[in-house]
């Protein structure tokens, strides 16, 4: 069973070994999400601390998808804007445990996602996602358009170079 929730500072703290375990998972199979091997658990706690912070301050959403009752996938979407772009968010980091690929979960996440970013009043959502990679093939299906593509813009975990394809989508 699947299950999609939003969590909170301390629900987030209570799912940080879940989390954490997602993400590296994520890194470990060479996606491109801002971090770089070797890459240790406790790096990962670090983050999601810092992401739970954010969640409980309201300038991050933070969705995950419970299978089995365990944290499998996650995405975040950025709230908080400069005041000349409030109506925008930015969806970061869709990620899908490897073990629970295939299941739909991404689709459930950037659905309920976006939901959540319009109650919040955002009528615009951007993107960025590593060109040619699994990922960036998912977002057209989702309803996103492509918007372009820099070469180089940043790494894949083991350092080599990695385009960046950008996508947005009106969701209000």
């Amino acid at each position: 069973m699947t299950e999609i929730r939003f969590l909170g500072r301390e629900q987030t703290l209570e799912r940080l070994e879940e989390l954490s375990e997602v993400l590296s998972d994520c890194v470990h199979g060479g996606a491109s999400v801002s971090f770089m091997l070797p890459f240790a658990m406790e790096e990962a706690r670090d983050y999601w601390r810092g992401i739970a912070d954010a969640a409980g301050e309201g300038d991050t959403l933070l969705a995950v998808a419970l299978h089995d009752s365990r944290v499998a996938g996650t995405v975040q979407v950025g709230m908080k804007q400069t005041s000349n772009q409030p109506h925008r968010g930015d969806l970061k980091k869709l990620l899908v445990h490897r073990a629970a690929r295939g299941l739909g979960l991404s689709r459930l996440l950037m659905e309920a996602a976006e939901r959540k970013a319009a109650e919040g009043g955002k009528t615009l959502l951007v993107l960025d996602t590593a060109t040619g990679s699994p990922a960036e093939a998912i977002y057209p299906r989702f309803g996103w358009t492509r918007v372009g593509v820099v070469p180089d813009y940043a790494l894949y975990p083991d350092g080599s170079f990695c385009g960046t394809t950008f996508f947005y989508k009106r969701i209000a």
